[in-house]
């Protein structure tokens, strides 16, 4: 998953961007409200995390101008403007949740994962397909109970797959939300962490679409032990 993280002061970016790429996401930096207005219209991020005393251009100016142009990506404002007037303009501009400053990691972490689990459709704070759970909490997954392990970017595509099991997802959407901007992105690389994936997941896990790309289905005898345990 792919987060564009607005923030000018560099020594909590640093801190979130560590903690971010920790927690499995790809993280793209803007400093200033006219670059993360540039990036939000131009690259396809998951979710957006935006303070809103920025230079150039404030944050709020920055989220209305995005919802105009019909931009529906999630958005988490993170600021030090905690009045109730404040977080109502942030809200009525067209944010989804709102953050103020201090604020501990955990909490920003657990309220970003709600903000995707909604966007994709999910109410369950892991997910399952079949004997296949990943749980983004603590950016783990597993087959039948078993851990699986995996590279940060293997987790990332197996993190995007099941956020949109059932659908079929192109090799360019893949490579738009695994890698960060700074990245040197091929999406030939995708058939390759593909290949690895299958090989620790389950072959018959993830289907080929061919011409179109990959979608992640879960075996019909895995489905059928699922329904009979509940």
């Amino acid at each position: 998953m792919r987060i564009l993280l607005v923030e000018d002061d560099p020594d909590l970016s640093r801190q979130l961007k560590l903690a971010l790429a920790d927690a499995g996401y790809a993280v793209d930096h803007a400093p200033d409200g006219e670059e993360a207005q540039f990036l939000g219209e131009t690259e396809p991020y998951d979710a957006v995390i935006l303070d809103l005393g920025l230079p150039k251009v404030d944050g709020v100016s920055v989220l209305e101008r995005w919802r105009r142009e019909s931009m529906t990506t999630p958005v988490l404002i993170l600021t030090a403007r905690g009045a109730w007037s404040e977080k109502v303009a942030g809200f009525d501009a067209g944010a989804d949740d709102y953050l103020t400053k201090p604020f501990h990691t955990e909490e920003l972490l657990a309220r970003l994962r709600a903000l995707l689990r909604r966007s994709a459709g999910h109410a369950a704070p892991s997910l399952s397909c079949g004997g296949l759970r990943l749980d983004p909490r603590a950016a783990r997954a597993s087959v039948n109970g078993e851990p699986l392990r995996l590279t940060s970017l293997e987790y990332r595509l197996l993190h995007y797959l099941m956020m949109h099991q059932g659908r079929v997802i192109s090799r360019t959407e893949l490579v738009e939300h695994l890698y960060d901007q700074d990245f040197d992105r091929d999406s030939n690389t995708i058939e390759v962490f593909i290949g690895r994936v299958r090989k620790k997941i389950g072959a018959d896990r993830i289907e080929t679409v061919r011409g179109l790309g990959y979608r992640l289905t879960c075996p019909a005898d895995e489905i059928d032990a699922e329904a009979a345990r509940t």
